[in-house]
């Protein structure tokens, strides 16, 4: 697994949208490392359901993945909050 277009800013809670790719070269896009209660987690990518207006998982990251996803992206990051966004756009 590693991270690839990580994206840094302040959009509330969300401290960064990033890609992942996994080891087998699929890239998932729309990742998000959200600044949580707890601390810091990955959140995956979402959609919105227009029927409910609730927003549900399109990736389902399995529990035994996420503590070393959350330690990539975290690595990641710290480096990379340096360069901010600072437009306000979510960067899609």
């Amino acid at each position: 697994m590693k991270i690839k277009d990580m994206r840094t800013g302040e959009w509330g809670k969300i401290k960064a949208f990033f890609t992942l790719v996994t080891s087998e070269g699929f890239e998932i896009k729309g990742c998000k490392l959200v600044d949580g209660q707890n601390g810091v987690f990955v959140s995956a990518p979402q959609e919105k359901n227009p029927k409910d207006d609730k927003y549900y998982d399109t990736v389902w990251i399995p529990k035994e993945v996420r503590p070393e996803l959350e330690r990539i992206a975290s690595q990641e990051f710290s480096p990379v909050k340096e360069k901010a966004v600072t437009d306000g756009d979510i960067p899609f």
